[in-house]
């Protein structure tokens, strides 16, 4: 049981840093570049609304 507990919270640990990381590198960028960042912001979430109405349409 400790092992696994142990596990666990190293794995939630990896899973903040990493995501903190990331929100830093989000930031960093979209200052740079917004609207290249909106443009492909925008793209990304059609292509993700296509994959989900394909998926429904197999079920």
């Amino acid at each position: 049981m400790k092992q696994g507990m142990c596990s666990f919270m190293k794995g939630m640990g990896m899973g903040v840093a990493l995501g903190c990381t990331a929100g830093v590198v989000g930031t960093c960028m979209m200052k740079k570049n917004k609207k290249g960042l909106k443009r492909n912001a925008g793209r990304a979430l059609h292509s993700f609304g296509d994959l989900l109405e394909n998926v429904t349409d197999m079920f």
